[in-house]
């Protein structure tokens, strides 16, 4: 199982990481871009920030997207986003 898809084992899990706890915890180097490719594989990743040791990080879940964000979408980018 590669770094980025034992993450993605954990993202499905419920879990939730900072960049830094990517780093530590998957050697991943550049835990952006493995957050980057699991969106374009069609994962919804959030981030959301939180104020960890007195600073803003961004914490990254995999989520369910609303209705809102569908229909954002849609109306963006057309129904080709929504097929493979």
């Amino acid at each position: 199982m590669s770094k980025q898809e034992l993450l993605l084992t954990h993202l499905q899990k419920g879990k939730v990481f900072t960049a830094k706890q990517i780093k530590s915890s998957f050697g991943i180097a550049h835990p952006a871009s493995a957050i980057r490719n699991l969106r374009e594989q069609g994962f919804c990743v959030y981030a959301n920030t939180a104020v960890v040791n007195g600073q803003e990080v961004a914490k990254y879940r995999i989520g369910k997207p609303s209705r809102n964000m569908v229909a954002l979408a849609n109306s963006v980018l057309g129904s080709k986003v929504f097929t493979r």
